[in-house]
């Protein structure tokens, strides 16, 4: 095994030279504090880049090793120990860990455990949110930080194809440009390794690879074509409520449990994420129906089937995952008679109240969306709230509230 890891660490090492990236986001805290950092989110957005660019910021950084690599099958908790001595021979003492896809491992939180005892700094991706947070919860409670990573913001978006001085358009040409770079990347989507390419196989093999490794093997699931038809049905039914009931219906499953657990698998994984109506009550939002997204919306397009009202669904989804990566508890409002998309809240407060719309030109539209909008605010005493659209920009007043009618690009580019 000795020789292995040696062989293995050069290999990578070799891998990761000089490779061109764009630059995540990342707290400067994070760096300098001694908690253990887990960067956490779907397979390839991009977290072993973030994870090289961090060891380009620290003192130290040539402790890393990627546990997704087939010649560790026979890998268990016990060779951490010949990993470490590994590194010291190699590279000498030092202090800065990074092992990436590190939950492939049995046990892995032991050596993280010791590591941090040692008062070592120790950084971990993983593509798998219950296993992470399970592990962590029992061992490092108060040790850790965790950062959610997702595929490419409309920033990074810019970034990656060479068009960042569109982020402060001013004149007519470039609004316009900007705009043209938006509705390519609604349907685009963030994954780095699709945009290089364009081709739908990566696309494919993604979601292969998620299903079959992050689901189906890590969850011992035996049915498969369950499960696939339960993410066909889903992915083409963005942002529509749904009950566990309804589905077993649909899909053709005996227990609401089961569909409930697949649905929770899947979420595990980042591929979908189930939005809960928005109730103070626990019970009450578990018993509530609820809604479903996905991590990315070119998976969106060709993974569900397509409808007349796809910009619609697309604009939403991009609006839920950008909601995602700012923070904040995620729900939906609706009080029986007007519903609002997105409302978040910090803590015990609801922060902002957000809905979606294309466009506000159709007089029956506006009213349904403008009121939905307003008895969210009302109901959670909001002075402000936002109907992002695709390109329309206004202001109303009604009653003390405003409501700010923004086009996607300025909604998605703004700081703070």
């Amino acid at each position: 095994m000795r020789q292995l890891l040696k062989d293995i660490l050069i290999d990578q090492r070799s891998f990761l030279s000089n490779r061109k990236t764009i630059e995540r986001s990342f707290p400067e805290s994070y760096l300098k504090n001694e908690e253990v950092v887990i960067i956490s989110g779907v397979r390839r957005c991009g977290k072993s880049v973030l994870l090289q660019q961090i060891r380009k910021r620290m003192p130290e950084g040539d402790y890393f090793f990627n546990f997704d690599d087939d010649r560790l099958s026979s890998f268990s908790e016990n060779n951490f120990q010949e990993l470490y001595e590994v590194f010291v021979e190699m590279y000498g003492e030092q202090h800065c860990f990074y092992f990436d896809e590190i939950q492939n491992i049995s046990g892995w939180e032991h050596f993280v455990k010791r590591l941090y005892n040692m008062g070592n700094k120790v950084f971990l991706t993983g593509s798998n949110a219950r296993m992470l947070s399970k592990e962590l919860g029992t061992l490092l409670t108060g040790c850790y930080v965790k950062v959610d990573l997702y595929p490419f913001s409309f920033s990074e978006y810019l970034e990656f194809k060479g068009k960042q001085e569109l982020i402060e358009a001013a004149g007519t040409i470039q609004r316009g440009l900007l705009q043209k770079e938006f509705m390519t990347y609604m349907k685009e989507g963030g994954f780095p390794m699709f945009l290089k390419s364009g081709e739908a196989d990566i696309l494919k093999t993604l979601y292969d690879n998620i299903l079959y490794r992050d689901v189906l093997v890590r969850n011992q699931i035996t049915n498969e074509k369950e499960l696939k038809k339960l993410v066909y049905y889903m992915v083409s039914n963005i942002g529509k409520p749904f009950t566990y009931t309804s589905l077993t219906k649909i899909i053709g499953v005996k227990n609401p449990t089961s569909i409930k657990n697949y649905l929770d698998f899947l979420e595990n994984a980042y591929l979908l994420f189930c939005l809960s109506k928005m109730d103070f009550s626990v019970k009450a939002q578990i018993r509530n129906p609820k809604k479903l997204y996905i991590i990315d919306n070119a998976m969106m397009l060709r993974l569900g089937f397509h409808f007349s009202e796809e910009e619609g669904r697309l604009l939403e989804n991009l609006v839920f995952i950008e909601l995602l990566r700012r923070g904040g508890e995620i729900f939906y409002y609706n009080n029986g008679t007007a519903e609002c998309d997105f409302v978040v809240r910090d803590g015990f407060e609801i922060q902002s109240a957000i809905q979606v719309c294309t466009s506000m030109e159709n007089p029956q539209i506006r009213e349904r969306e403008v009121s939905g909008l307003l008895a969210a605010m009302q109901s959670h005493q909001l002075q402000d709230g936002i109907i992002v659209t695709l390109s329309q920009k206004e202001e109303l007043e009604m009653s003390s509230m405003k409501i700010h009618i923004v086009p996607a690009t300025e909604w998605l580019l703004r700081k703070g």
